[in-house]
C-alpha cells in the first residue's frame, strides 16, 4: 500500500500493491470457483465502503488495547464505512494473527509527534480475531490484508534494530531479491542504499511462493469475510535479477541470454521514461514478470478457496496501470489487450496474464492530488476508477479512493469538500468506495466529510 510518509513505514515501496491473473492454457486443471456473493449489491442496491487500517501506523493505538479498537470501529460505523480492513502482515514480514510459519509482531517502528520510535506490543490476545469479533459486532464486514512479497524492515533515521526473516534467519539470504543496479547485480540485504529499506522477497522463487502460500492458508481459518493481498508484486524494474530468475526466464523462453542483464533490461532504466530503444528481451521479460504474479495469483486463490470458499478474495493495486509493469502486475482482464495501446511495452501475450478474473473484488489506489477529484485519465482520483471499468471490463467488482494523508494540497484546495467529493467521484463509477488510512481520518478529523459523502451517496439510492 502507499507509504506512510509521516505516520510510520517509511520505507514502503511504490505502490502497487497485489495481483491475480488467467490465461489459455496456464488455467487449465483450475476448478470454476463459486463466486462469494458478499459484495453483490443487486438485492440491495447498496454499494460497499471499505476503510484501511494500516499495522505500523496504528500500532499504538491498537496493539495493546481493545478498548481503542471498539472506539474507532464504533466511529467508522457511525460515518457510512460497511468494510473495514485490516493490515495484518506488515512491510517487516511478522504477522498479526495466528500462523506457526513465521514470528508474531513485538514491536513497530511510529512516529510520536517529531519522534521516531519503536512501540512494543505487550499483550496476548489475538489481535486480527479482536477486530474480527468487534467488527462483526458492530456489523461490519472484516477483511485481513497482507503484505505479501516483504520479508524485513532496514529502520531509518538511526532507529536501528532492523527486523524481519531476512534479518532473523541468515539462511533465507536467497529469498531476498536481487537488482539490477548501475553498480551492478546485488542482493537486496546487501544493498545500504535507503531506497530499498524494505526488503522485497522474489516473487519467482518457488519456497517463497510456498512460504507465503502457508501464511494465506492460515489466515483463512479466521472467520474473516474477506483477504487482501498488498505488494503481491515485484519490488519495481530493479527486481528480480538472480541467477535463479535468470535460469527460469531462460526456460520460459527456450533460449540462454548471453548478455544478461543488459539485454533484457539495462542497469539504471527508469520505468518512466523508457527509451526509444528497448533491449532484446526486454518486452519477453516484462512478460514472464507477469505471469509469474498471475500464477501465484492462481495458486494463492486456491489455497485460501480450499480452506474457506465463502471467504472474498481481493487484491489492492495502484491505479496508474500505464506504468504498473514496474511492478510486474498485469491487473486488467485478459480479455483487455495491453498491447493494443501500450506496443511499447506489452507483447501480445502480455494480455492473458491478467488476473482481474481470478478476484472477488479489487481496491484501486486512485491517488490523485486533492484538487483532482473529478475527471478523466490517471492522476485523477474519477479517471483511475473510470480506467479501472475500462480494464477490469466487469471481470471483478472494484472500488477506487484516495489517501487523504499523502495526497498533493494543493494552496486554496479545500480539503473537506475534496474528501466528501471523492466518495461520489469514486462510488458512482465504481461498485464501492476505498479510503486509506484510518489514521490519516482520526489525525486530522475527516470523519464528518467522509459521513457527508457517504449520506449524499445513500440518499440518492434510497430515492430510486
Amino acid at each position: 500500500m502507499k507509504k506512510l510518509l509521516n505516520i510510520s513505514v517509511l520505507c514502503l515501496a511504490t505502490l502497487v500493491l497485489p495481483l491475480l491473473f488467467s490465461c489459455g492454457g496456464d488455467t487449465k486443471g483450475i476448478p470454476e470457483w463459486e463466486w462469494n456473493d458478499s459484495t453483490d449489491v443487486s438485492d440491495t442496491g447498496v454499494k460497499p465502503r471499505y476503510i484501511w487500517i494500516d499495522a505500523a501506523a496504528n500500532f499504538p493505538d491498537y496493539a495493546n488495547s481493545q478498548e481503542n479498537i471498539r472506539r474507532d470501529l464504533t466511529k467508522v460505523k457511525e460515518t457510512g464505512f460497511t468494510d473495514i480492513v485490516v493490515d495484518v502482515r506488515p512491510t517487516m514480514g511478522d504477522v498479526l494473527f495466528k500462523t506457526s510459519a513465521v514470528d508474531q509482531v513485538k514491536k513497530l517502528d511510529v512516529w510520536e509527534g517529531s519522534q521516531y520510535k519503536f512501540y512494543e506490543r505487550t499483550a496476548t490476545w489475538d489481535y486480527l480475531q479482536a477486530f474480527i469479533d468487534i467488527g462483526h459486532e458492530l456489523g461490519l464486514k472484516v477483511h485481513a490484508s497482507i503484505n505479501t512479497f516483504v520479508g524485513g524492515n532496514k529502520y531509518l533515521y538511526g532507529l536501528g534494530d532492523s527486523q524481519g526473516l531476512l534479518y532473523r534467519d541468515s539462511s533465507k539470504k536467497d529469498w531476498a531479491t536481487s537488482l539490477n543496479l548501475t553498480t551492478g547485480i546485488a542482493n537486496e540485504m546487501d544493498v545500504s542504499d535507503d531506497t530499498y529499506a524494505t526488503k522485497f522477497l522474489n516473487p519467482v522463487n518457488e519456497d517463497v511462493q510456498n512460504f507465503i502460500l502457508t501464511l494465506l492458508g492460515d489466515l483463512a481459518k479466521y472467520n474473516l469475510d474477506g483477504i487482501f493481498l498488498d505488494r503481491c508484486r515485484f519490488d519495481n524494474l530493479t527486481s528480480d535479477f538472480s541467477e535463479y530468475t535468470k535460469l527460469k526466464f531462460e526456460q520460459y523462453i527456450g533460449e540462454k541470454v548471453t548478455n544478461f542483464p543488459f539485454d533484457v533490461v539495462v542497469p539504471g532504466t527508469d520505468s518512466y521514461s523508457l527509451p526509444s530503444s528497448l533491449p532484446k528481451y526486454f518486452k519477453k521479460w516484462l512478460e514472464f514478470r507477469v505471469k509469474t504474479i498471475h500464477d501465484f495469483v492462481v495458486k494463492a486463490r486456491t489455497t485460501v478457496k480450499s480452506v474457506n470458499s465463502k471467504i472474498q478474495f481481493g487484491v489492492y493495486v495502484g491505479g496508474w496501470y500505464s506504468t504498473y509493469y514496474d511492478s510486474g502486475v498485469n491487473w486488467a482482464s485478459p480479455k483487455y489487450d495491453t498491447a493494443a495501446k501500450y506496443s511499447q511495452w506489452a507483447t501480445t501475450n502480455y494480455k492473458n496474464y491478467g488476473y482481474a478474473d481470478h478476484f472477488d473484488f479489487m481496491l484501486i489506489g486512485a491517488y490523485a492530488s486533492a484538487d483532482q477529484v473529478y475527471g478523466s485519465g490517471e492522476w485523477n482520483v474519477q479517471g483511475f476508477c473510470k480506467n479501472a471499468k475500462e480494464l477490469l471490463m466487469s471481470d471483478t467488482k472494484f472500488a477506487g479512493g484516495p489517501d487523504v494523508g499523502n495526497w498533493t494540497v494543493p494552496v486554496g484546495t479545500n480539503v473537506g469538500t475534496a474528501i466528501t467529493n471523492t466518495v461520489d467521484a469514486c462510488i458512482n463509477t465504481g461498485n464501492g468506495y476505498f479510503v486509506f488510512d484510518i489514521i490519516h481520518v482520526k489525525q486530522h478529523e475527516y470523519w464528518p466529510y467522509l459521513k457527508s459523502g457517504i449520506d449524499k451517496y445513500l440518499s440518492t439510492v434510497n430515492k430510486k
